[in-house]
């Protein structure tokens, strides 16, 4: 074999490999799944449940209580939970697993989060069919726990998670946003709390409680520190503020129509605000309770779900106790431009049950997705927090109204501030909303809410935040989160970098940047040889 020969020869053994990998990765995805006619009880299924918990250690013994529960009404099945500390990483995580087909059985998540794992084919399993299933569906037949029926969840909330026409979640728990209110300060500072908080108020009072005395110490609180207003979480401050003066976010469709006048003003708005001290958020400042408790801020907005961590008595509280002040928490819904017509955001996570090639092992699933649904589960997680069951079977449970009923008997369970949050969000369950899911609406929610990071970050370093400051924001915030490459919002799909694309394709494209270099050294050894 002569030289040209053997080094084609080579040049072949080299991309084979690497053509093989590639022909393997995305050559279809899982198959549909259908519902199987009955259940394979001889032989044992593992699933996997991805849920979220911070430090509320009750939360996870009612998913260890749970999971004991389920496995005891369905002894072949076993669960296996995995806790993550943040909703993003369950997110990231997914993604990951996705290219892999290692994706959790069952996963507490977010309706933005599942339109980004649709990209994948039969990658999360379709609900409408279970769910009406005479067998296996809500209340089904050979269910072997009391879960609720369809017409037993709140309508509003299952419709979250229904992306296109199709069910891919049921809702799991629900909370919306509050404002905690140190009504001690505001009446100190000479205001008396109106019925409904609107963004006028907020700001005045947050405006006067600046005032300092000679000693740069603030008169409101005697204390060197004072940020009067307090946002957890930006992307929900401006959803909420561009829905209350019905200004463009986006349409179903996906056309981003955050960028506008009336986004304009609102940034303005908060630059100012943030320029004098009176504003600022958690990214920038740390967690809102934090600055309540220690008599450092009046007004804290966050989720109800965050209630036991608010007021000077709350069980949760994250600093030393000699930093608590005392004061009067008041709980509000966020504040209004409208106060006749309120606007608030309903949140909360959901559960999605993923495909797998064993229809058995997505039946256990979804049976297990269902058990969490039960009253026990519904109503012990919904009084650990602010949280609300997202059953009216759970609302109505006599235990159910007996806590709603006994706020103040102690300050654990039935700490005030917690049943309060709670209630505020069953009033107004049919004044919240929620924003259109699509492939990237969950970069777009950063992006709104990192609108409101950069003014307020840019004021503090002295910038000046104009139109044309702003001009120059949207194109950066565009940029940085895709929001101009269409369906390219979440690294699933469209163009990528070579560190983001799959192994195998980076395998093929190295391979094949390889011996084209080795061509090139061959071509030029041959002339070097020739010439010589």
């Amino acid at each position: 074999m002569n030289t040209t020969v053997r080094f084609f020869a080579l040049m072949l053994a080299l991309l084979l490999p690497a053509l093989g990998l590639s022909g393997c990765h995305g050559s279809g995805g899982l198959p549909e799944f259908q519902i199987p006619d009955e259940m394979d009880g001889q032989r044992t299924i593992d699933i996997t449940f991805w849920a979220k918990n911070d430090t509320n250690k009750r939360q996870t013994d009612i998913y260890d209580q749970a999971i004991r529960d389920f496995e005891a009404l369905y002894p072949n099945i076993r669960v296996n939970m995995r806790l993550y500390t943040d909703y993003g990483k369950i997110y990231n995580d997914v993604i990951t697993n996705i290219k892999t087909k290692t994706t959790p059985n069952v996963c507490i998540t977010y309706p933005d989060h599942i339109a980004t794992y649709l990209t994948g084919k039969n990658i999360v399993v379709p609900l409408d069919s279970l769910i009406d299933d005479p067998k296996w569906g809500l209340s089904g037949s050979e269910v072997r726990f009391d879960g609720p029926a369809r017409d037993q969840i709140i309508p509003a909330y299952l419709a979250e998670g229904r992306i296109d026409g199709v069910q891919w979640a049921l809702p799991f728990m629900r909370s919306t946003e509050a404002c905690y209110v140190n009504r001690t300060f505001v009446e100190k500072l000479g205001f008396t709390l109106p019925e409904t908080l609107t963004w006028d108020f907020v700001w005045e009072v947050s405006e006067a409680a600046m005032a300092k005395d000679g000693d740069g110490n603030f008169l409101i609180n005697g204390q060197k520190v004072m940020i009067p207003f307090i946002y957890k979480s930006t992307d929900n401050m401006m959803i909420q503020m561009l829905r209350q003066k019905n200004a463009p976010y986006s349409t179903a469709e996906g056309e981003i129509l955050v960028f506008s006048d009336a986004t304009r003003e609102l940034l303005k708005t908060v630059a100012s605000h943030a320029q004098t001290g009176a504003f600022s958020t958690f990214k920038i400042s740390s967690y809102p309770a934090n600055f309540l408790n220690a008599g450092q801020c009046i007004f804290a907005v966050d989720s109800t779900a965050g209630a036991t961590w608010m007021g000077s008595d709350a069980p949760l509280s994250d600093i030393a106790a000699d930093r608590i002040v005392p004061f009067e928490t008041a709980v509000y819904p966020v504040p209004q431009f409208d106060p006749e017509h309120p606007q608030m955001i309903s949140q909360g996570p959901s559960i999605c049950v993923f495909n797998k090639t064993d229809p058995q092992e997505v039946l256990a699933g979804w049976l297990f997705a269902q058990y969490l649904l039960c009253n026990k589960v519904q109503i012990a997680y919904a009084e650990t927090e602010g949280y609300v069951p997202v059953t009216e079977k759970a609302r109505q449970d006599a235990s159910y109204q007996e806590y709603l009923n006994s706020a103040g008997i102690d300050n654990d369970a039935h700490y005030p501030v917690k049943i309060q949050a709670t209630q505020l969000l069953i009033r107004h369950t049919e004044d919240t909303f929620v924003t259109p899911v699509f492939n990237g609406s969950a970069s777009l929610r950063d992006a709104a809410g990192q609108m409101i990071e950069d003014v307020t970050k840019s004021v503090r370093r002295k910038k000046t935040v104009d139109d044309a400051f702003i001009d120059d924001l949207y194109r950066s915030v565009t940029s940085l989160y895709r929001l101009d490459q269409g369906g390219v919002r979440e690294n699933l799909s469209g163009v990528r970098t070579l560190g983001e694309l799959p192994g195998t394709a980076r395998a093929l494209l190295i391979s094949l940047a390889s011996a084209w270099a080795l061509i090139l050294a061959y071509v030029v050894l041959s002339a070097v040889k020739k010439k010589r």
